[in-house]
């Protein structure tokens, strides 16, 4: 795991002066009268932001106007009759090819590490379509073999945490029982996820965002991929969720790498546990991309036919002008460079900002990943529930603490997912700087306390 992060728990020096005096301190180290003295610089600056009335929504990965731009010319790639027919001679304005045209199976099974054989290629939503696949195995089983999930009696999912606070809610309006498993820097802690399966029947699944994962930026270890393929679960009908969302959405710099799921399960005759999903939600367009799931053939085979009930097709149109704009894996590549052109100043502001402000204080910790759309900060215990309510008074909504936990349960109350991707980047500094004041005031107002 390539992603680089500033560990948590190691504290910083604050060089402040005092009656021409350099001192080293730290937040924790301060006394109550110095603390109150912060707390009151730190209170006047919070209420000069809050007199500029600022109105940011920073709740959501959500891409600028600049990265949908990009794709905009795709609007304008089909221009006559002729232009709408795929390269087998499907008309795209007609009924017909339900699970994806032929050359949209090719792009996006690329994207996903699968075979078109191997790959369906949906509307423009992979929560839709991870939705969906749950309920079918809710109510028809996972292969036509086992029995559905709603006959099963109490049943659990596995939720690796901090997560995608939209997978949760998935899981718990369908009644599952949420068990959380905490994420580390190489993904969930397989020692337990391992015993967890291999000894209950009722766990039926696991969310996974493996690559520059929701919120923590982590990208999971090639052991870890391997333990999962490796998995001999109680339940024969258990299944992997692996929402591969950000699988190209690298920054500058470095790139994180990820072993193929699908490939490594082949190996241990487990490829039917895998289900694979992303989409080009954060690539073209947020409300009118491509979504794809891949899995064995016995699965897409088995799921193929669930979705001749329920559809006659999708919006092959759209899928055709992705193939055409984008070509193949390379012109994704290309076009994702442009993204992280957009991207990664607005990542080193934050981080620029948190570092200046935060770490001299010692003062929580955060991650600096290569990819995907987050930063997790760490605040210390008991105080994000604060900073985020400091934050939204003040004109800044954030993720709502606890979201990236089962049930809105952080049991430290410190998790804060931070999406900067779609400020400006100005306007971005500022939402920043006041973050770090909401900070500096919930962590000295629970020193107080103590």
């Amino acid at each position: 795991m390539t992603c680089k992060n500033v560990p948590f728990g190691i504290l910083y020096t604050m060089v402040t002066f005092y009656k021409g005096t350099v001192l080293q301190m730290m937040l924790k180290d301060m006394s109550a009268v110095e603390l109150r003295q912060l707390l009151a610089a730190e209170q006047k600056k919070y209420d000069e932001f809050k007199s500029r009335g600022l109105d940011l929504n920073m709740s959501r990965g959500v891409p600028a106007k600049e990265q949908l731009t990009l794709a905009q010319p795709m609007m304008d790639i089909l221009n006559s009759e002729a232009d709408f027919f795929d390269e087998d001679g499907t008309d795209t304005r007609n009924y017909g090819c339900f699970d994806g045209l032929a050359s949209a199976k090719k792009l996006f099974s690329q994207m996903l590490g699968a075979s078109p054989e191997e790959t369906i290629v949906f509307g423009n939503s992979s929560l839709n379509i991870m939705y969906d696949t749950m309920v079918k195995a809710m109510l028809f089983g996972v292969d036509g073999v086992n029995k559905p999930w709603k006959d099963c009696g109490k049943i659990k999912w596995l939720c690796p945490a901090p997560g995608y606070d939209r997978h949760f809610l998935i899981t718990e309006k369908l009644g599952f029982e949420m068990i959380t498993v905490p994420l580390g820097q190489d993904g969930p802690d397989m020692d337990m996820v391992e015993k967890l399966v291999q000894s209950d029947e009722s766990i039926k699944g696991i969310w996974c965002v493996p690559m520059y994962s929701n919120p923590t930026g982590i990208t999971y270890s090639d052991e870890t991929v391997k333990r999962f393929a490796a998995l001999k679960p109680a339940a024969p009908d258990f299944r992997i969720f692996w929402d591969n969302a950000y699988c190209i959405h690298h920054l500058d710099g470095e790139r994180d790498s990820l072993l193929n799921l699908l490939d490594e399960a082949k190996k241990c005759g487990s490829e039917d546990m895998v289900f694979m999903f992303s989409s080009t939600s954060k690539v073209s367009f947020a409300g009118a991309g491509v979504a794809a799931m891949a899995g064995s053939v016995k699965t897409i085979e088995y799921f193929k036919s669930l979705m001749k009930i329920q559809t006659i097709g999708y919006d092959k149109i759209n899928q055709l002008r992705h193939v055409r704009f984008f070509k193949d894996m390379n012109g994704l590549e290309e076009h994702m460079k442009k993204h992280a052109a957009i991207l990664s100043p607005k990542f080193r502001a934050v981080t620029a900002t948190l570092e200046e402000e935060l770490a001299p204080l010692g003062i929580g910790s955060w991650t600096k990943p290569n990819g995907g759309y987050f930063i997790s900060f760490q605040s210390p215990d008991g105080c994000a529930k604060r900073i985020v309510s400091l934050c939204k008074e003040a004109g800044v909504t954030l993720t709502d603490a606890g979201a990236t936990y089962p049930y809105g349960n952080d049991p430290h109350d410190s998790n804060i997912r931070i999406a900067p991707s779609f400020p400006p980047i100005e306007t971005l500094k500022l939402a920043a700087e006041l973050f770090c004041i909401a900070v500096k005031i919930a962590a000295a107002e629970k020193l107080l306390e103590k």
